[in-house]
């Protein structure tokens, strides 16, 4: 152990750097929308997890994942966002176990320092929601198909299934990254069968048969949610500004567009004039490039259905991150200029680090928690909660766990099964009236900025006293939030 060390002695402080980097943001209890879905379904059976998910636009492991947390630990914010930061964390390590095993020393090292540096990671590494881990699975699907093919055993091509079956439980873009790495492995196998011993191409064909039908039980679920996203819900594709966040995304965090744009331009041109020098070369370069043509076949197809029903969505390429990491590894490890090599890490660890002083300023804003402090100081036995932007809705419901209240689906979004993540303290109505009748204490309406919920349904009524109004928007996520408090006239 002692000799391991010492002979990886850069390669561990590199980890630990960046393990310290990525936590620097991480003390916080701020959620917005989609982390209130997480910490909300997780206070559910993993049965009704399952039943829950399924109504949802995402796969349902994480929930399990993170249900399984929350059995250990409580039901705490705290101590979930950790858990999505160590996801980053045992990517960052796959360079110095893995990639730095399989292809050397330097593309292991900027294996690992791109994992904790490149700017988008900071953004994702904490959100309490599936990307860190999807990331690590796919990542690791990748690693043992490549031993498969070079190693040609079981043990590979089982660990290859594994990560394979994990990660189409994980997300729908490393579901497509599965599916894949899935079938180029079986053309591969078709044509080099003779390479294969026969006991090994049955236990391939068992490996994929099992991915299958370990799959079955979510495939109608799948099926199901694609039609939903697909007819509409809330993403738009938006051309040529789609090509835009594809290609800046990994570099932008909440830095400038433009300069990420930029340097991500200058960085592609970099390394494929390193592609042209290693094929000048006669060098074998396809491990280095299949992930990234794996990468730009699932944005193609995502841009491709995109153009009948809108799924390709920058924010979702996070989960396969790992492959263009890869890439960029693999690549700049032939640079023999190290000086080239360290400005061009020089240059990312800089913006990573200005991007981290405008995470921390943003998690750590006194403004974040006013909303939530103001509610539990004002409310009172018997109040009952309403709003009709759940945006900000989903945030009270799981803060607020104690006290009745109801999404007025004003809308009419098909999500009423969707947000029985929520229950038992939300529940969803279709208008203001079904809940007045029912009303014996005072009612707390949790509303945008410019009070357009109580402007539009409450204003013009006689039967509500108001007894105090208060604004406040967090820095955290850019949430506004207008309370209003009314009581019945006696």
């Amino acid at each position: 152990m002692k000799e391991y060390i010492k002979q990886n002695k850069w390669h561990i402080l590199l980890i630990l750097l960046g393990t310290i980097f990525i936590f620097i943001p991480a003390f916080h209890t701020n959620i917005w929308f989609d982390e209130s879905y997480s910490v909300g379904i997780v206070t559910h059976s993993f049965a009704d997890i399952w039943k829950i998910g399924s109504y949802d636009v995402h796969p349902i492991l994480y929930y399990w994942m993170l249900k399984v947390i929350s059995l250990i630990f409580g039901q705490n914010i705290l101590v979930y966002r950790i858990f999505s930061a160590l996801g980053i964390v045992v990517l960052g390590i796959l360079g110095l176990t893995h990639i730095r095993k399989d292809f050397g020393k330097k593309t292991g090292l900027l294996f690992t320092f791109f994992s904790f540096f490149l700017p988008v990671i900071l953004n994702y590494a904490l959100e309490i929601r599936m990307y860190s881990w999807t990331i690590v699975f796919v990542t690791l699907m990748a690693i043992y198909l490549y031993r498969f093919i070079k190693q040609k055993n079981l043990k590979n091509i089982v660990l290859f299934g594994v990560f394979s079956i994990i990660s189409c439980y994980m997300h729908y873009y490393a579901l497509a990254c599965a599916g894949i790495l899935n079938l180029g492995l079986i053309i591969y196998v078709i044509r080099k069968r003779k390479e294969f011993d026969k006991k090994l191409i049955k236990q391939f064909i068992a490996v994929e048969i099992v991915q299958v039908l370990l799959y079955l039980p979510w495939f109608i679920c799948f099926v199901k949610q694609f039609l939903r996203v697909g007819s509409g819900f809330w993403i738009t594709l938006e051309i040529p500004q789609i090509f835009i966040d594809v290609l800046n995304f990994q570099y932008m965090g909440n830095l400038n567009s433009t300069f990420a744009l930029v340097v991500a331009i200058l960085l592609y041109v970099y390394i494929g004039f390193l592609i042209y020098k290693s094929i000048k070369n006669k060098e074998d370069i396809k491990p280095g490039i299949i992930p990234i043509l794996v990468y730009i076949a699932i944005v193609i197809v995502m841009f491709l259905i995109s153009l009948i029903s809108p799924i390709l969505y920058a924010r979702y390429l996070f989960t396969i991150t790992g492959l263009l990491i890869f890439f960029l590894s693999f690549f700049m490890a032939k640079e023999k200029n190290k000086y080239i090599t360290i400005g061009i890490c020089v240059v990312i660890a800089i913006m990573a680090i200005v991007n981290n002083v405008k995470v921390c300023q943003e998690n750590y804003d006194e403004s974040n928690g006013e909303q939530i402090e103001y509610l539990k100081e004002n409310l009172q036995s018997g109040d009952i909660i309403i709003y009709k932007e759940i945006g900000q809705g989903g945030v009270v419901a799981v803060q607020t766990q104690d006290y009745k209240q109801y999404f007025v689906n004003l809308y009419n979004w098909s999500i009423e099964e969707a947000y029985k993540a929520y229950a038992p303290q939300m529940e969803v109505a279709y208008s203001v009236e079904e809940i007045e009748n029912n009303l014996e204490g005072r009612l707390v309406i949790i509303d945008t900025p410019d009070y357009s919920f109580y402007n539009n349904d409450f204003n013009n009524k006689d039967s509500y006293n108001v007894v105090s109004m208060e604004k406040s928007e967090t820095k955290y996520k850019n949430i506004g939030y207008g309370i209003i408090i009314l009581e019945k006239k006696a």
